[in-house]
């Protein structure tokens, strides 16, 4: 559960770096908030991912010493 918590979180902190670097038109299609000819960015998007990604770090971390 450790492992899985860890990727999570990690996996969700990458998630929210490309929502602060890359604008909505460059965004993957398959990411929420994607929108061709948009060159603003999604900064909610980025701080809810970032911090999901380190709520389930600091789980990770918990379960860790349990």
């Amino acid at each position: 559960m450790k492992l899985v918590l860890t990727l999570l979180g990690v996996v969700l902190l990458v998630i929210a770096a490309v929502y602060f670097v890359l604008p909505a038109d460059q965004l993957p299609g398959f990411f929420p908030g994607h929108e061709t000819g948009v060159a603003r960015m999604h900064y909610k998007h980025g701080i809810v991912a970032g911090v999901v990604g380190v709520v389930l770090l600091a789980a990770g971390v918990w379960m860790g010493r349990r």
